[in-house]
């Protein structure tokens, strides 16, 4: 056994990123970057109201995060018609709940960003699931393969 530390980081890496929650933890971060990016310029540089602005966002990520997840995240080999079909019921919901966040937030007095981040908090952890068992659904051998 070789008492090098480095000698087990790929392993230990490739280990970690193997676990869909990881995966889905890194794209869900990179997505969650384009969005706010996406929010903060339609509202802060070009004017456009939160109310207008928070879907607008949340909604131009939509191809970029429906590939990402269901090819990195959760390698599903569902079929793309129904995925995207049960992908975009998720995505409405997932877009008034966001909205009245945001603008809920915005409302009481606290910043945009606050409700931002909130709303991606809640959607995180009912997303995951959503995703894992009903937008990507896979067969029970894989599912039992993935931690």
């Amino acid at each position: 056994m070789s008492t090098n530390p480095d000698a087990t980081r790929p392993h230990a890496l490739a280990r970690l990123w193997g676990n869909s929650v990881i995966r889905y933890l890194a794209v869900g971060g990179f997505c969650f970057v384009v969005d706010v990016a996406l929010l903060w310029f339609a509202h802060e540089v070009l004017g456009v109201p939160l109310a207008i602005s928070a879907p607008i966002a949340f909604l131009a990520s939509f191809a970029v995060t429906y590939t990402m997840q269901r090819v990195v995240a959760f390698a599903s080999d569902a079929k793309v018609v129904p995925s995207v079909g049960r992908y975009t019921v998720l995505v409405i919901f997932n877009t008034i709940a966001t909205t009245v966040i945001v603008w809920g937030v915005d409302a009481l007095g606290g910043e945009w960003l606050v409700g931002k981040v909130l709303a991606v908090a809640a959607t995180t952890v009912w997303n995951y699931f959503i995703y894992r068992y009903w937008v990507f659904t896979r067969t029970r051998k894989d599912q039992s393969a993935d931690v």
